[in-house]
């Protein structure tokens, strides 16, 4: 494309955005289990990874996948917190490989669980004995504690696929209370296997509520003993994480969008938790002000179309949604779910998610190449802020912004100078139609239009 230069009055009317964003720091974390967990594909799956810059990845250690009998009423006779008695199949060489490259990773210890260990011994989700779960954190501490960085306590506790039941007699949230006791017991499991100085982090939860399923700030308040203004019961102790895991997916309609169910926390209401967590902190629910942990994201795409937008709404939603998460101070890690597309279910069914970089058969989106090099435009008035990222960076860099008016070919903007970490915001002027891209190094990522406040 041409690389011309603008006129003078244009570079001029240029300027560098407050640097509000310039000191705040966001880590990138990968999850790919159709990929990482194929021996045959995990090698070139952590190449690419590699490419996009991504240093941490997050891996799922599900108690009924690796426990002995899991679908046996009966509990075997085993010593539970032995590593040994457990079969812990491409667990293992994919935490290896991890390590091998030097990366961090984020271990989720999480149900379905053995049938065993649940208190009526009917099925894997329902009631999971916490002492049984202790023995099972002991043994996962004991195997992959001098390999894991962070611990993450149950996947999705608020979604009844992974913990039940959600909801009691009366409407009552019942998960809740359950989890906490999940997790007091999975944070003692690792501190026995050596693990207590790690990163411990808390909920985990999905971003919506509904009949099946509990709210996240509903889940949040019940968790810490808090009632609907806040006030926690006066003989429940404050719980101690170092962070709080969140999944804040989005809809159709995009990262702007806020629910109208004030305990739902998609990323667009994000500053809902922020706030949900200050004040469970000024209630002594918790020990301490907790960062938020985006562990697990994505944007859905065609050809899902129930769920899914287009491909080039991908690619700007999920750069928005990287946007709106580094703009809170309170976000330490953000994420990307998944690599490579879940298979359909059948012919133009997707039951899965679509959320990858890559079509189910391995062809490439345009959020691939726009992954490294995610631009999100934000209009204000007659201006546009220019937020970007080099994600393969390892320090500052420059890189370029393009810019393209209706019909007519690409253009330079200006070279904009990175922090440390790879990021820019720049302010410019706003025309109806216009779009932008960003290059870098002989990359180049996908062009995209600007969103209003």
């Amino acid at each position: 494309m041409p690389r011309l230069l603008l006129p003078l009055t244009i570079l001029l009317a240029l300027a560098l955005a407050a640097p509000a964003g310039a000191a705040r720091t966001q880590s990138m974390t990968f999850e790919a289990p159709r990929d990482l967990m194929n021996p045959d594909l995990r090698a070139g799956a952590l190449d690419e990874i590699s490419s996009f810059g991504v240093r941490s990845m997050r891996v799922i250690v599900t108690w009924q996948s690796v426990a002995p009998r899991a679908d046996s009423a009966q509990r075997p006779d085993f010593e539970p917190t032995d590593p040994d008695a457990y079969s812990w199949g491409e667990i293992e060489p994919l935490v290896a490989a991890i390590k091998a490259r030097g990366w961090s990773v984020l271990m989720t210890i999480s149900g379905p669980v053995p049938q065993w260990a649940t208190q009526a011994k009917r099925d894997n989700l329902t009631r999971p004995s916490a002492s049984a779960f202790a023995a099972f954190t002991t043994a996962v501490g004991r195997k992959f504690g001098s390999q894991v960085d962070t611990w993450a306590i149950w996947n999705e506790p608020n979604q009844p696929q992974f913990l039940r039941p959600q909801y009691a007699r009366g409407g009552r949230a019942a998960s809740p209370g359950i989890y906490r006791n999940l997790y007091r017991a999975g944070v003692r499991g690792l501190e026995k296997a050596g693990q207590g100085d790690d990163k411990m982090l808390i909920a985990e939860t999905s971003p919506r509520g509904n009949s099946n399923v509990v709210a996240p700030l509903r889940f949040l308040r019940g968790m810490l003993c808090l009632d609907s203004r806040y006030k926690k019961r006066s003989k429940c102790g404050a719980l101690d994480a170092d962070g709080y895991a969140h999944h804040a997916y989005t809809t159709r309609q995009g990262p702007s969008f806020k629910p109208p169910q004030k305990d739902d926390v998609t990323i667009g209401a994000l500053s809902r938790l922020t706030k949900a967590l200050n004040r469970a902190h000024s209630a002594r629910a918790l020990t301490k002000r907790l960062p938020i942990y985006l562990t697990e994201f994505g944007i859905q795409s065609t050809p899902d179309l129930q769920q899914g937008v287009s491909l080039r709404r991908q690619v700007q939603y999920r750069a928005i949604s990287e946007r709106i998460a580094w703009n809170n101070p309170r976000v330490v890690a953000f994420s990307q779910y998944l690599l490579t597309d879940s298979e359909p279910t059948g012919p133009k069914q997707y039951g899965g998610f679509e959320s990858g970089l890559r079509f189910s058969d391995g062809k490439p989106k345009p959020s691939l190449k726009a992954f490294r090099l995610p631009l999100a435009v934000k209009r204000t008035g007659s201006r546009v802020s220019i937020w970007g990222l080099v994600r393969p960076a390892t320090g500052v860099t420059t890189a370029t912004i393009t810019y393209a008016d209706r019909g007519r070919s690409f253009k330079k903007l200006r070279t904009v100078r990175t922090n440390s970490r790879g990021y820019f915001t720049v302010s410019s002027t706003w025309r109806k139609g216009r779009r932008w891209n960003l290059t870098w190094e002989g990359q180049s990522g996908y062009p995209v239009e600007s969103y209003q406040r």
